[in-house]
């Protein structure tokens, strides 16, 4: 006769009945791909205001967990619905999934990946979205304030300065708020950021292609300059993707692939609804890493 421990370690094990649909939509999507797939959700859509929504550093455990168990041979199909966060987390995060497999690696955009994740989507070798899901831009942010925002106002205070002194007294109580390093801080930023993703886009989404340069350059004026995306929660549409030359196809052109993807996303959408998760990272076997207010929870189906 199992103990009570036993016994509850068992219904820990077989989840809720949110993680029992959602686990089966998951294998469903493996058996139509043929490809390991891990999903990577925030529930920031309907927990705004909770801090373990953003990504950080933390998730690379979960990812750990995800993927010691895979057939890294078969490649990665990684389901991303994020705000954005951390962005060291990032490039730390992408580096292990290079590390892990390669270049075989697609990015599927059910509805939104923001920021960070659209970091993590031009990390990959493709990128998959519908005529509804939206990248955004990579511009860096400090304390949710754009860095290419704070050096523009900061210029321009300088050139109003020069042009009129009397125009020291509109800007000076604004400056005087700036700590000491922020703009060299912002500068500085920016250029990780850039670098990231320059790096990443030339060795792998446009590894083969002879003016891959030039294009992952155009990719990060557009996604990156605040000046053009106005703001940083603006969302990108597929066809604004294409344009900019980034390798994306569109979810609708197989139905039985886009059917077998969304059943995915609703039925996490629904996990974040009715339970306290934040964040949940998974694969197709059942290994989950779920974040909720307080801490995180690790469950792992029995083989």
């Amino acid at each position: 006769m199992p103990t009570w421990n036993e016994i509850l370690s068992e219904v820990a094990t077989a989840g809720s009945t949110f993680d029992v649909i959602r686990r089966r939509y998951l294998k469903q999507l493996h058996e139509v791909t043929g490809r390991n797939v891990i999903i990577y959700y925030s529930g920031w859509l309907q927990k705004p205001d909770n801090p373990t929504a953003i990504l950080g550093e933390t998730d690379k455990n979960g990812f750990m967990a995800a993927i010691h168990s895979l057939d890294r041979t078969k490649g990665l199909d990684l389901l991303l619905h994020t705000p954005g966060g951390d962005v060291a987390a990032t490039e730390s995060l992408v580096f292990y999934l290079h590390e892990m497999f390669g270049g075989n690696i697609r990015a599927i955009i059910p509805q939104i990946a923001m920021s960070a994740g659209t970091m993590i989507a031009l990390a990959c070798k493709q990128i998959v979205m519908g005529k509804h899901s939206s990248l955004g831009p990579i511009d860096p942010q400090f304390n949710g304030l754009s860095a290419h925002g704070i050096l523009e106002e900061f210029k321009r205070a300088h050139k109003e300065f020069q042009d009129d002194n009397s125009r020291g007294f509109v800007w000076q109580p604004i400056i005087s708020k700036y700590h000491p390093t922020l703009i060299g801080d912002c500068e500085k930023a920016i250029r990780w950021a850039e670098e990231m993703v320059f790096h990443w886009l030339t060795s792998c989404m446009f590894a083969d292609k002879v003016d891959k340069v030039e294009r992952a350059n155009q990719v990060i004026k557009e996604l990156g300059d605040h000046a053009l995306t106005k703001a940083h929660n603006r969302r990108i549409s597929v066809e604004r993707v294409k344009e900019l030359g980034i390798n994306v196809s569109p979810l609708e052109e197989d139905q039985t692939f886009q059917e077998a993807v969304m059943s995915v996303h609703h039925a996490c959408m629904l996990t974040f609804d009715r339970t306290p998760a934040t964040k949940i990272v998974e694969n197709h076997i059942g290994i989950a890493y779920v974040s909720i207010s307080g801490g995180q929870i690790l469950m792992e189906l029995p083989k």
